[in-house]
């Protein structure tokens, strides 16, 4: 539709008019674009792998953490069964005249989300990071007891 025909030429309609006209391929790679966040999310999450275990009473999340300070991991829970743990490994002070001939470990943020069985005791989760392997307890609720309903004859 050209809006110039019905006579409306200013530079509002004329910028309207453009957007009009863009091609729907053009909008949708604009919508469908990752953000930012979310790409770095993404390097975060598969630059940091992790073991997970089940046992009778709880699950274990087990992540290397070599280096790390306690202050430097954290360990929340996201929408009531999602824990996340992340934080940020940096590069220790450098001394002066020391320079890198080779840099192969990471630095940089890390995170890691796992969404949790309903079974899991939000309110009962640890977490202990020793010789560099962060090991976080999620205890396990216990099962429900069964409920017994009294039949009544008529």
């Amino acid at each position: 539709m050209d809006l110039r025909i019905m006579g409306l030429d200013a530079p509002l309609f004329n910028t309207l008019q453009y957007m009009m006209d863009a091609s729907d391929h053009e909008a949708d790679k604009s919508f469908n674009a990752p953000t930012r966040t979310y790409v770095r999310d993404a390097k975060a999450m598969a630059s940091t792998p992790a073991d997970v275990k089940e046992y009778p009473n709880s699950y274990a999340f087990i992540i290397d953490m070599p280096g790390l300070k306690s202050g430097d991991i954290k360990v929340q829970v996201e929408d009531d069964n999602v824990l996340v743990i992340s934080g940020e490994r940096t590069r220790g002070e450098e001394k002066e005249g020391a320079k890198y001939v080779r840099m192969e470990r990471r630095i940089g943020k890390f995170m890691r989300k796992f969404v949790l069985p309903e079974n899991a005791n939000t309110d009962a989760i640890s977490a202990v990071c020793q010789d560099g392997v962060l090991t976080v307890t999620v205890e396990k609720s216990p099962p429900p007891e069964p409920k017994t309903i009294e039949v009544k004859i008529a």
